[in-house]
C-alpha cells in the first residue's frame, strides 16, 4: 500500500536531576558538596532513507519517545544520558509543525532534529560559593518537548509521465524499466506513482514516475488527481502523452485539458521542461493525430510504440539530455519550487506581560532555569529571586506594578512575590 501522508508525536526525554551529596571521607573534615551533574535527555531525530518509498509505517506506529536522561551520583558522578531516537523516513518527505514547513528531507541521509532532549540538571557542587560553601539543593532534569508533525511525502524523480487514464503511460513506464506497473485497458488502471529507473548506458540512468490519469478537475479532487499531483513538483523533467488512439480533435482537447490542470495545481509546473509525446503510433490513424499534435505545439512531438519500440529509445535519450540540462541550471543558482520557512527563533530577551492580576515573566532562559527550580526548597527557591535581579525581572517586575503577595508566573512555575 502506497502511503504518502502520516502524522506523529515525537517526545524528547527530560533531562535527570542533580544531585544533593557532601563528601564524606575519613580525614577529610567538611569535604564540601560533590553532588553530580543529571543526564540529559534523548533528543528525536528524522533521517531521510533511500530504502524506504511510503510512510506505510506510521500507519502502525505513531509515537516517538526518547529516552530520560538519570539522575546526578555522588562524589561527582554524571548521570547516564537518555537513548536518542532516530526515525527513518522515506527520501523526499516534508515536515510539518503547526503547518510551518520545518524540514526538507530531500538527499539520502539527511538529518533534521524534532525534539529536543531536556538539559540535565546540576548538582549541588556547582552552587557553593566562599559565603555559601554547603548548598544543599540542586537543579531539577529540563523536560523534554513534545510536537505533533505533519510528515508528507513527495518522491524523489528526474522526470515523471503525465497524461489522461489510458494514455499507455504504464506501457511505457514497462517498457523502459524494470517496473512492472499493472496494465489494463479500463481507466485508473494505475491507482498509485509506480517508479522505474530507466538506464540509458552503464553509467547513466534516471527514475522515472507514472502518475495516475488525469481528468478534468483533478486540481480540485476529480479522480486521483490532487492526491498524487504533488509527486511531480519535485521532477525536473514532465513527459506529456497524448493518447494516440484519440481522433485529432480530442487528442487536441485531451492535451489543453490536461494543462490547464496542470495550471490550476501549481503554475510553476509549466515552467518545468515539458517533453510532448504521443503513445500508439503502431495504430492507424495515430499518424493524423500525430500531425495535428505536432501542427499545434511549438516544441518537437515525439511519437512513440511501447508495443513495437518505435521512437522509444529516442524518447529516452531527449528525456536524460533535458534532465542533464536541468541539473546543470540547478547547480547555476536558479531557485527552487519549495522554499523552507525558518522556525521563529526564540525571544531571549526578558518581558513581563500582566494577565488579569498575575504578571507572567517570558524569556527562554529565565524560563527554562524556573523549569529546572526545585520551589519546594528554601534555598532553591533564593537562588532563583538573585536570578531574577541579575536577569533584570524584578525591575521590570516593579516598573509593571508588583505589589508584595502578587502571584508571578516563569512557564509553568508559579510563586508569590516578596
Amino acid at each position: 500500500m502506497f502511503v504518502d501522508e502520516a502524522r506523529i508525536t515525537v517526545r524528547s526525554g527530560a533531562g535527570g536531576a542533580g544531585m544533593v551529596s557532601f563528601r564524606r571521607e575519613k580525614y577529610v573534615p567538611r569535604g564540601g558538596p560533590d553532588g553530580g551533574d543529571g543526564g540529559k535527555g534523548g533528543s528525536v531525530f528524522l533521517v531521510a532513507d533511500p530504502q524506504l518509498s511510503t510512510l506505510l509505517e506510521f500507519r502502525h506506529r505513531r509515537r516517538f519517545l526518547a529516552g530520560v536522561g538519570e539522575r546526578g551520583g555522588s562524589n561527582n558522578c554524571h548521570g547516564k544520558d537518555g537513548q536518542d531516537v532516530i526515525v527513518s523516513v522515506p527520501s523526499g518527505t516534508l515536515v510539518f509543525c503547526d503547518d510551518d514547513l520545518i524540514a526538507d528531507l530531500n538527499e539520502a541521509g539527511k538529518q533534521v532534529l524534532v525534539a529536543r532532549g531536556g538539559r540535565g540538571g546540576l548538582g549541588n557542587q556547582h552552587f557553593a560559593t566562599s559565603t555559601h560553601q554547603a548548598p544543599k539543593f540542586a537543579q531539577r532534569g529540563e523536560p523534554g518537548e513534545e510536537r505533533v508533525l505533519d510528515l508528507q511525502l513527495k518522491l524523489l524523480a528526474d522526470a515523471g509521465i503525465v497524461g489522461a487514464p489510458n494514455a499507455g503511460k504504464s506501457t511505457l513506464l514497462a517498457a523502459v524499466s524494470a517496473a512492472r506497473p499493472k496494465i489494463a485497458d479500463y481507466p485508473f488502471t494505475t491507482l498509485e506513482p509506480q517508479l522505474g529507473v530507466v538506464r540509458i548506458d552503464v553509467d547513466a540512468n534516471f527514475v522515472l514516475v507514472d502518475l495516475p490519469g488525469l481528468i478534468q478537475g483533478a486540481s480540485t479532487g476529480a479522480g486521483l488527481g490532487d492526491t498524487f499531483l504533488r509527486h511531480i513538483e519535485r521532477t525536473r523533467v514532465l513527459v506529456h502523452l497524448v493518447d494516440g488512439a484519440l481522433e485529432p480533435a480530442a487528442a487536441l482537447e485531451q492535451l489543453a485539458m490536461i494543462e490547464a490542470e496542470l495550471r490550476a495545481w501549481n503554475p510553476a509546473l509549466l515552467d518545468k521542461r515539458r517533453i510532448v509525446a504521443l503513445s500508439k503510433l503502431d495504430l492507424p490513424n495515430a499518424k493524423l493525430t500525430y500531425d495535428a499534435v505536432a501542427a499545434a505545439v511549438k516544441s518537437p512531438v515525439f511519437g512513440i510504440s511501447a508495443a513495437t519500440g518505435h521512437g522509444v529509445r529516442h524518447l529516452m535519450d531527449e528525456i536524460y539530455r533535458e534532465i542533464k540540462v536541468d541539473q546543470g541550471q540547478v547547480d547555476q543558482g536558479r531557485p527552487l519550487h519549495v522554499v523552507l520557512r525558518p522556525r521563529a527563533a526564540a525571544d531571549r530577551a526578558i518581558r513581563v506581560v500582566k494577565e488579569d492580576r498575575v504578571f507572567r515573566v517570558l524569556g527562554e532562559r529565565i524560563e527554562r532555569l524556573a523549569a529546572q527550580t526545585d520551589f519546594q526548597s528554601d534555598e532553591a527557591r533564593a537562588f532563583f529571586e538573585r536570578a531574577l535581579v541579575r536577569s533584570g525581572a524584578r525591575r521590570k517586575l516593579e516598573r509593571a506594578g508588583i505589589r508584595p503577595g502578587d502571584t508571578v508566573r516563569v512557564g509553568d512555575a508559579e510563586f508569590v512575590f516578596s
